[in-house]
């Protein structure tokens, strides 16, 4: 078989970093566009968030690999609710539920804007937002999860966007933390 003819299999893994499934890797699909938010970003993240995760119902839009959700539902979270528009990556999340015997999780398969641009049937205390980079999702899910009332009164956001783009969270929104790392801008609001 020729080089250029070889199957490869590019399926990864997320690791969990902390909580009650700590050290768990978790396979992930290798799908286009997928780039799960990396471990330092992750422990970044799940530091400012130290004392905010347990008992919180949460939302991953844009879910990917889940590797936010599941670090979530380790840290004992309520819920976690994945959104993830992608069948095969969706299916990893379902299974990866499984794995870890999960009934306080949730997929839903569809794109987070069509899912989420209707009446809240529910809200959110913990929210993350990391759409794919360059297609200019992050602003108008933040608006939606607003307008559609989604979140709860002091819910807190988690959004990641590329570097180069100018990011506007809506005014309501106050910025807590934010860092970046590499070709990444990572920012959490609390919602006032």
């Amino acid at each position: 078989m020729k080089k250029s003819q070889s199957v490869k299999n590019n399926n990864g893994f997320i690791r969990i970093i902390s909580g009650k499934h700590r050290g768990r890797k978790l396979p992930v699909k290798d799908v286009e566009g997928l780039r799960p938010t990396t471990d330092r970003v992750k422990e970044t993240l799940f530091n400012w968030l130290m004392n905010d995760v347990r008992g919180t119902n949460v939302l991953d839009c844009f879910a990917g690999s889940g590797g936010l959700g599941f670090e979530a539902l380790s840290r004992f979270a309520e819920s976690v609710t994945f959104i993830e528009k992608d069948k095969s990556a969706a299916s990893q999340i379902k299974a990866n539920i499984a794995t870890l015997k999960s009934d306080n999780a949730l997929v839903i398969e569809d794109d987070a804007l069509t899912a989420l641009n209707k009446s809240a049937e529910r809200q959110f205390d913990l929210v993350f937002i990391d759409p794919p980079f360059r297609k200019g999702l992050a602003e108008p899910i933040c608006q939606i999860l607003e307008t559609q009332k989604w979140l709860t009164d002091n819910a807190l956001v988690y959004v990641e966007v590329e570097t180069e783009i100018l990011f506007t969270a809506p005014d309501n929104w106050t910025l807590l933390k934010d860092k970046e790392a590499g070709q990444v801008a990572y920012r959490l609001y609390s919602r006032r």
